[in-house]
């Protein structure tokens, strides 16, 4: 059974960073892309960034030399570095696994989600 577990959210000013973590169980860590996906109220859920079994990334444009995914030596964790935080970073931040298909940032390509971690940046 998959399961992912997200932590690391919290509340920050404009300019401040944080570091979300997504433990991962459950599967063969090394055959999963994993990505992480943010939903702000009223608003699709987005991808942010995800990372692939070779270690390549992808990053969505509004957080491209801000944001960076990475994950632990036993690709079982994911971390996403997050600096220069702005108020419209605001949001429910998922962390996703599946199967690699690129491109990595469509949410319809993930069956695996953690429960999400919030992330408030205020002005």
């Amino acid at each position: 059974q998959v399961q992912l577990v997200e932590s690391g959210g919290g509340s920050v000013q404009s300019g401040g960073s944080l570091r979300l973590s997504c433990a991962a169980s459950g599967y063969t860590y090394s055959t999963y892309c994993m990505g992480w996906f943010r939903q702000a109220p009223g608003k699709e859920r987005e991808g942010v960034a995800a990372i692939d079994t070779d270690g390549v990334t992808s990053y969505a444009e509004s957080v491209k030399g801000r944001f960076t995914i990475s994950q632990g030596n036993a690709k079982n964790t994911v971390y996403l570095q997050m600096n220069s935080l702005k108020p419209e970073d605001t949001a429910m931040y998922y962390c996703a696994a599946d199967r690699c298909s690129w491109p990595l940032l469509r949410r319809f390509e993930y069956n695996y989600w953690g429960q999400g971690t919030q992330v408030t940046v205020s002005s």
